[in-house]
Parts: C-alpha cells; structure tokens; sequence
C-alpha cells in the first residue's frame, strides 16, 4: 500500500476515510492500492464511463464517499458557473447546480476558465472561480452561502485569469489570489462564508495554488508565488517566515514529501526571462524552526530540471519533474542527484500520481505513460484515453481573438486537453475542458 507525497500531510479536513480524494492534487485523500487500479486502459477497454459537462473548465475533479464533484463555466463572457455532481461507480448524473458571474469576462482561450479545483468535506463542497465568486454547497447540491471576493476586494487584472485552487482545514478555505493590484491570501468560513482573517500580499502576476504543509508539528499554508515562498498560521494567517531567492516560480505547488519539506517548481516563463533564477530554483526545500523563527532553506536543488505545468511530486524514494516537451526528470529525494531524463509520449498538464510501484504520468493528449517507480527507467505501459479519429467534445471559445497571433495561437487548443485527474477506490476520474472520464479495471 502507498500513499501520494501530498498525502503525507496531515488530512486536516476530516479523518481519512475510504473513497476520498478532497482537492487540488489530492490533499488529504485516502490511501490507494495499486493492486485495485488499472495498469492497462484504451477506449475499448478500461473506461467504465464518459459523460460530457457543461461549458468548459480546466479544473480537476474531486471525490467524496462515492461522488464526483466537477466545476465549469459557459456562456460568451463566462456568465454562469456550474458545479456538477456525478455517482463515481455508475456515472449518473447527481445533480447540477448554476450561479451567474459576478464578474463576466470574455471566454477566450487565452483566460483561465473553472481553472481552480473545489475542496469537499463531509458536509459540502467549495468552489471558487476564478470570477472571484465562492459557491458553497451540500453535497447533495442545495447552497448554503455565496459571496464575491471581487465585489469585495476588487475585480483581478491579470490578463490570463487566475487559477489557484483552495486548500481547507476543518473549519476553512483558503483562497490565494496573486494578482497585479490586489493580492492576498483569505480565509473564508466553512460554514458562513464570512472572512475569519484575510493577509494582504505584495502584488505580483501568479497561477500557482498552495499547500498545507506541517511545519514544527504545526500547519502552515505555503505559497510558491513568482519570487517568493511563504508561510503562514493557518489559524490567524499571520506571515511565520519568507524566503526570496527563487524565480519563475509561478505556476506549481509546493508538494512535500516530509514535515517541513516540499519541492519547489520553476520555470523560465513564456519568454525565458526567469531563465537564470528558475536554473537555481527547483529543488527541496526545508523549513526548520529554531527557538520561535523558522528558518528555510533548499536542501538541494538541480539546475536540469525543469517543470511546466505539473508540480514536482516524490515517490518511491525519487521526485519527478516533468515539462511541455514530455521529458521527465528523475532525482533522488535525499541528494538531488540525477537518476535518469526521459522522454514520455505525451507532455502533462496534470501532476503525476505514484500508487505501489507505479508512477502515472496523464498527458495533455489523453496518452498515460505509467513508468516503474524507482531509479530504473521503464515504460509499464502507455494508455490511450481516445483516439485522433474519435476525440472527445471540446467547447472552446468561440469569440474572435484581436490579433493574427492570438487567432493562430488559438488554433492549438481546438484539440481536447485532459487538465486534470482524481483517484479513489478503484478509479481514475479523467478530466478534459468539457468531458469526464472514468477508467477502472474491466
């Protein structure tokens, strides 16, 4: 039996219970046999549903006590925000419920769409897009509170969107919203959606989500945001301590593999000008608390390897980076020494996840490489989710771009991306922008 990196954190949602995978990338999820998954899938063979969404979104599914739950948007400018709920054996639909925007902009390809991942509890699920509303339901899908974080704070000017997804505690969600006038992390409660502390933060340009993360036998939200890492009392929200010297660290999140410790991601950026910081930015880093300060510091970092889109994970003794051009880099955990660089068959959106002796990489184009664990590259299988001649509905934009670039650029995305994945029980539950999948063994 193993259990994701991310897992290793304390579940401070709820006690772990079976079938649970709760947020982004996993956080507080139950523990997962490899035995009960497959290693082996195609279209043909291995998906026990698909079922098509409303709209588009780039956010992952979670899982609670036998039930999927997904977020999207639709409509020209974004104007209504759904949050559907799926039976995870058979996929009947559960329920699906519909708020409008507060803040509509225009769907383009080139703005985050339902980019950030709910979190759900034993009591409701909690949804935040990127318009700045926060929806709260039962897990039966009747609402118990909304509010909008930009009639409140400010509408976000960044001009791709915004895509952190919120992390939880009992009682909490935490939301961190970078942006290029108004930035802070927020607390909101669980149970009245009213603010319990909110901590104003320098301004920048960022899509990297946090993470809870135990620190000196304690919680602490961190933030990997574009120059800097940071920690924070997950009660008061209180800065604990800071670190600056990293770079490009914009778009991953802090994955730990141990108290104290969680992998930093950097990369170059659209036009290579985080190059030189993002070369000395991904490694290990350790926070130790001496006396009442907390001290950080990178254990080690490796000037090679570099991500994209998906976050540094560890497992089975080694982490893996992986970036845009499917190259995976394999370091050992302890040293930061280069086991071995690979190219896969498909570059990744979504984070890797590690079960037993497996390690599933979910590429963009629906083709999942599942590697061996360990120091020893091996290809276990490569796993098509569909087929060229048979892709699945893709609801892109379609509003026309301003420019010849952009036009063109779009272009690129008129192919189905899969975003984003969740494991429980016995199931893989796949998402692409406006498809849902499920694969299990036959």
């Amino acid at each position: 039996m193993s259990i994701l990196p991310s897992m290793i954190v304390l579940a401070l949602a709820a006690p772990q219970q079976p079938g649970v995978w709760p947020g982004f990338l996993g956080e507080g999820a139950s523990q997962l046999q490899m035995e009960s998954l497959p290693l082996n899938w195609s279209p043909e063979e291995g998906v026990a549903w698909q079922r098509q969404l409303p709209g588009y979104g780039q956010s992952s599914p979670v899982v609670w006590d036998g039930t999927v739950f997904v977020t999207s948007v639709s409509g020209a400018d974004k104007n209504t925000l759904h949050v559907v709920a799926f039976d995870l054996k058979s996929g009947d639909l559960s329920w699906e419920s519909e708020t409008a925007s507060t803040f509509p902009e225009k769907a383009s390809v080139y703005i985050s769409r339902a980019a950030p991942t709910p979190v759900v509890d034993a009591d409701g699920v909690y949804a935040y897009f990127e318009s700045g509303d926060v929806v709260a339901l039962t897990r039966s899908g009747e609402e118990r509170w909304k509010r909008s974080l930009s009639d409140d704070y400010g509408q976000p000017k960044n001009k791709f969107g915004l895509s952190s997804s919120p992390v939880q505690t009992e009682d909490q969600v935490i939301i961190l919203i970078d942006d290029e006038e108004a930035a802070y992390l927020i607390s909101l409660s669980k149970e009245t959606g009213e603010t319990l502390w909110k901590t104003d933060r320098k301004p920048r340009t960022n899509w990297s989500s946090p993470a809870i993360v135990e620190i000196g036998g304690q919680p602490q939200v961190v933030c990997s945001s574009d120059g800097t890492v940071m920690g924070y009392d997950t009660k008061t929200g209180k800065e604990l301590w800071t670190f600056d010297q990293v770079g490009g660290n914009r778009a991953t999140t802090p994955q730990s593999p141990g108290e104290g410790q969680f992998f930093i991601g950097a990369s170059a950026g659209r036009q290579g000008e985080n190059e030189t910081m993002a070369r000395k930015s991904n490694g290990l880093l350790v926070v130790e608390k001496q006396g009442e300060d907390y001290v950080p510091k990178f254990q080690w970092t490796t000037p090679k390897a570099t991500p994209s889109w998906a976050s540094p994970v560890a497992h089975d003794g080694v982490a893996y980076w992986v970036n845009r051009s499917a190259v995976v880099f394999c370091v050992d955990v302890e040293t930061g020494d280069d086991v071995f660089t690979e190219r896969i068959a498909d570059s990744c959106w979504a984070t890797p996840v590690g079960v037993g002796e497996r390690v599933y990489f979910f590429g963009k184009s629906g083709t999942t490489t599942v590697l061996q664990s360990g120091k020893e590259f091996k290809v276990l299988a490569e796993n098509k989710l569909w087929t060229e001649e048979n892709p699945p509905v893709n609801n892109i934009p379609v509003a026309e771009e301003e420019t010849e670039e952009r036009r063109s650029a779009a272009a690129m995305f008129s192919a189905p991306t899969l975003y984003g994945v969740a494991v429980a029980d016995d199931s893989f539950v796949l998402r692409t922008g406006s498809q849902l999948f499920c694969v299990r063994k036959p």
